[in-house]
């Protein structure tokens, strides 16, 4: 048999992270100072990139104060509520690059908690996209990530409840807490909100990985829905590679005779796919 290399048709940017990129790279040519509030992608390689060419990211909206003013993109994970008034105001001219997906919770959660519901997000407390979600609850939110944290959670049979998820979270793991969630409370509203990118590129990723001797997943340490593809192809495909760039692979796979696939996360450059796949295909 010889070998055979696929790419998943949906690997790399999604429209969010293409966006973003996009008005990073449009704003460098304008000769005013440019900030990204938080790394534009989950991508150290982008972001490093954008650095040397003067483009510097604001961790803190009390950096603002010390600032020249100029341009500030707003990444595709978005903001709370309070961040994106707070720069708004600030002088500053602004390029929200939220992606629609993500506004479109943010809408949700503001619209379903100020008609009385409690928000429960589904998702990494730790993550960016989250905790802007969070923030456009009026009046808070809980945020749940795994079976465990489901259980423990008390429902209140006198409160009505709203359910939204993280844009790339699993959707067969978000289907199970919702299963978990619906069996314990009648008055219960679930928004599935993980983005149609997502929901393609992990169907993809899972029939593939089902057909692969070896898996390679690109994607930044950092990024949320690289790891779980990477999950996803490991339960399908035990040689299941996680790297971050070409070097990360280079001498470390074995002889292949059968299918190599791979894909890549929604933040990780088409150049670093294509030299990962030229070098699978003639290399390995």
């Amino acid at each position: 048999m010889s070998k055979e290399v696929v790419l998943s048709e949906n690997a790399g940017f999604c429209f969010g992270a293409n966006r973003g990129y996009n008005a990073v790279k449009d704003a460098i040519s304008e000769g005013i100072p440019i900030y990204t509030y938080g790394p534009i992608l989950n991508n150290s390689f982008i972001v490093k990139g954008f650095e040397e060419r003067g483009v510097r990211v604001i961790n803190d909206l009390s950096e603002l104060d010390s600032l020249p003013k100029g341009k500030i993109i707003i990444r595709s994970h978005g903001v709370s509520k309070a961040e994106y008034e707070r720069l708004t105001d600030s002088g500053f001219e602004i390029f929200d690059a939220t992606c629609p997906f993500v506004k479109r919770i943010h809408r949700i959660v503001e619209k379903e908690s100020m008609g009385g519901r409690e928000i429960i997000v589904v998702g990494n407390p730790r993550h960016p996209e989250v905790m802007g979600i969070v923030g456009w609850s009026v009046k808070g939110a809980t945020v749940i990530e795994n079976s465990e944290e489901a259980d423990r959670f008390s429902f209140d049979p006198d409160k009505s409840y709203c359910v939204v998820s993280q844009t790339t979270f699993n959707r067969n793991k978000f289907q199970e807490l919702v299963e978990l969630f619906e069996k314990r409370s009648y008055n219960i509203l679930v928004m599935n909100t993980i983005c149609d990118a997502t929901g393609v590129r992990q169907t993809e990723a899972e029939e593939l990985s089902k057909r692969a001797e070896v898996m390679i997943v690109i994607g930044d340490r950092q990024s949320s829905n690289s790891k779980k593809l990477y999950e996803i192809c490991k339960s399908n495909c035990e040689q299941t590679y996680f790297i971050q760039e070409l070097s990360d692979i280079v001498g470390r796979l074995p002889k292949v005779s059968g299918l190599v696939g791979i894909t890549a996360g929604a933040s990780t450059p088409k150049y670093i796919i294509e030299e990962v796949q030229s070098y699978v295909r003639n290399d390995v």
